[in-house]
């Protein structure tokens, strides 16, 4: 099943999302919460005392696999990279095993920090409708490396990886809303014009052959994919589109401002390599961390942009109406009594249709500069090393999170399946922050066993140790040494 499906509810237009694993909920405020509804103080206090020892412990454990991947990647980092390639001297073997070895890496940072590639199914659905961007974006693939994704992607099985996957990859994370509020006086426009060339075509009986040639050309609508799983469908995540496109035609709808809505994806990430040329052998992997990019304008954060320009099928409708309005016009003209009303009529919606088309081009292509423009000041969060250190950070806040509602739910809850545990952490999050989410029980329990403070019973039920033995069995971490050190000297 796709993680995105477009529903018909009431004739709204709802995209459904499966829920993610991130505990969307800022880890100070996290622990302070659970801690307050500890009863005693001193249970309190060894809370606490717990939460951070266990953050020190997972970060430590991290340190290591985070500095090989910064290592790594300082070989391949677009713009010092192959300086520092050159000084190792390696073959251009070796230097093939090391990339891999980064993209490993880089997937397991990826993965743990709950991002998801984005599949072709998933595109389909966000591609099915228009926000802000109103033109056909496409990729020079000609300018991208085919070779560095293909190779990881035959040694590492992904299931569902879309057709693209062999020349760059997009990682997705977190579900949001856009809203815009604006007149939008010439998509309204073109809006009309639309209606009023689809009423044209329902009239002359065109849109039946024309629908028949769609069909044979198109794979798959997802719009008409509205299976839903019943037991998926509770845990599941609505957004509504609201478009121009599907608005009830009024003078206030027309002349008034207008709200448009549109989901996103709050965190895409791309990672890709440019096509070696001539001169230059490329080894350089970009890394590209974007935020709130709206599913309907995916195609802002494509690497290696063309140019966009009137398509082959704008081309079509010019012709075709020239040879509609032509036709029309003799037609006209060959009868008894020539109705010059009629002709003038037929030959002002022509060549309207046709001034609509090409005036549309040109405001969409301003509106396209204006969006990259944007991407690249307001929606580019970063790239490179500071989005894998930030990746990093993620990991690392996520796993301390779900560790510590896992402990105390055990501490509450005496013993627990994994079923039983999953389920309650859940509640906990909804209950005590009102926030939902998928909880990932497995990587929690695992690491609590890790660090020796929970047990499983013959049965397979977890338990926790009582809060003072934990703090006891982690031990002093270097960290509060260090904090030790430091006041003892201020003190001083």
């Amino acid at each position: 099943m796709a993680h995105l499906h477009e529903v018909d509810r009431s004739k709204n237009e709802v995209i459904r999302l499966e829920r993610e694993s991130v505990i969307p909920i800022l880890k100070p405020k996290l622990t302070m919460t659970l801690a307050n509804l500890i009863e005693h103080s001193s249970d309190r206090a060894e809370f606490l005392k717990l939460c951070k020892r266990i953050e020190y412990t997972i970060r430590a454990w991290y340190l290591l696999q985070f500095e090989d991947l910064m290592q790594l990647y300082s070989l391949f980092d677009p713009v010092h990279g192959a300086q520092k390639l050159e000084q190792q001297k390696l073959s251009s073997e070796e230097i093939d095993v090391l990339e891999q070895n980064f993209l490993t890496y880089l997937f397991q940072v990826m993965e743990k920090s709950n991002f998801k590639i984005v599949t072709d199914d998933e595109i389909d659905v966000a591609h099915s409708g228009q926000y802000l961007l109103n033109l056909p974006i496409t990729v020079d693939e000609s300018k991208l490396d085919k070779t560095l994704l293909k190779k990881y992607f035959e040694e590492h099985h992904h299931d569902d990886l879309p057709d693209f996957s062999d020349k760059y990859v997009i990682f997705r994370r977190g579900i949001g809303i856009d809203r815009t509020t604006d007149y939008f006086v010439m998509e309204k426009v073109d809006m009309l014009i639309g209606r009023f060339w689809a009423y044209l075509l329902r009239v002359t009986r065109l849109e039946k052959l024309l629908s028949r040639r769609s069909k044979r050309h198109n794979k798959k609508d997802p719009k008409k994919d509205n299976e839903i799983n019943s037991e998926a469908d509770g845990q599941d995540l609505y957004v509504e589109r609201i478009r121009l496109e599907n608005m009830q035609l009024s003078f206030h709808n027309l002349l008034g401002k207008t709200l448009i809505q549109e989901p996103t994806f709050d965190r895409i990430i791309v990672v890709y390599r440019r096509a070696r040329t001539k001169s230059k052998e490329e080894r350089g992997i970009y890394v590209k961390h974007f935020k709130n990019i709206p599913m309907a304008d995916m195609e802002i954060v494509l690497p290696e942009k063309k140019n966009p320009g009137l398509t082959p099928m704008d081309w079509v409708k010019f012709l075709g109406s020239a040879i509609v309005g032509l036709v029309a016009v003799v037609s006209s003209l060959e009868m008894p009594s020539a109705d010059w009303w009629v002709i003038i009529a037929v030959l002002s919606t022509v060549i309207g249709y046709i001034a609509k088309t090409y005036f549309t081009f040109q405001q969409n292509m301003a509106q396209y500069q204006n969006l990259i423009t944007q991407s690249m000041y307001d929606k580019q969060l970063d790239s490179g090393k500071g989005t894998l250190l930030h990746l990093c950070d993620d990991v690392i806040q996520q796993e301390v999170k779900e560790v510590i509602v896992s402990f105390f739910i055990l501490m509450e809850q005496g013993k627990a399946t994994r079923q039983d545990l999953d389920q309650w952490c859940e509640e906990l999050i909804k209950e005590e922050f009102d926030e939902e989410c998928n909880f990932d029980v497995d990587d929690a329990v695992e690491k609590l066993e890790k660090l020796g403070i929970v047990t499983r019973d013959s049965v397979g039920r977890y338990q926790c140790v009582g809060l003072k033995r934990a703090n006891d069995i982690i031990g002093t971490t270097t960290e509060e040494l260090v904090l030790k050190a430091k006041q003892g000297s201020m003190t001083s």
